[in-house]
């Protein structure tokens, strides 16, 4: 049975999750601010009061909520909010023009999505491995994380791509105003030296799917 303190949780709960306090909320929702202060959640006489259904439905539109998420706050549980998710990209597709902006940043919208936490960058996307260049640490298959965002250091392994539409996962050796200095992660595969001006973006691997 629904009972009066629970519709009022369940919108305090809803009013939290959006960073808001109840009077907040009712503002957000083009309501008067004192519409559910706890003092008008009782009459004068002692009884109960309900909010009313227009009053729910205008918190509903104004917080993107649905009536079963309500429910959901009513029954004690938050409702279950999608997974995180990042765009998944080939190799094949990170060479093409059209898929990257010139800062490394992925646009447009032709690409598989993966879930994944939120890691800080909302532009970090996942790239798949094809081929064997990058092995034993990376394989045909793996997927790699890559923050467009994150400083890049020595050490670091990174993403490159030419303005020639060549994309390599490579380690950073030393990079100058001039030139770009990357080993290899196969060793049987030589490393590369770049002049500054040939390459397009490089981006830091934060994490791998090994």
């Amino acid at each position: 049975m629904l009972k009066h303190a629970d519709i009022w949780a369940a919108l305090d709960a809803l009013a939290r999750d959006h960073g808001l306090t109840a009077s907040a909320l009712a503002r957000k929702a083009g309501l008067d601010p004192t519409t559910f202060n706890k003092s008008k959640r009782i009459t004068r006489e002692g009884k109960p009061r309900w909010p009313s259904t227009e009053s729910v439905a205008k918190v509903l539109d104004a917080t993107g909520a649905s009536m079963s998420d309500l429910v959901g706050y009513i029954d004690g549980a938050a409702p279950r909010r999608p997974s995180p998710t990042m765009p998944l990209v080939g190799f094949a597709q990170a060479g093409d023009r059209g898929f990257f902006d010139d800062s490394g940043y992925p646009v447009g919208g032709g690409w598989d999505e993966i879930p994944f936490p939120e890691i800080g960058d909302p532009h970090a996307y996942a790239l798949e491995v094809s081929g064997d260049s990058m092995e034993p640490l990376f394989r045909d298959g793996d997927v790699v994380i890559v923050s467009p965002a994150a400083s890049v250091r020595r050490g670091d392994r990174v993403v490159v791509k030419t303005l020639e539409g060549e994309v390599m996962v490579k380690q950073l050796i030393r990079q100058t105003a001039k030139r770009i200095e990357l080993a290899s992660i196969n060793p049987a595969h030589t490393g590369r030296s770049l002049a500054t001006e040939e390459v397009s973006w490089m981006a830091r691997i934060l994490w791998a799917s090994q």
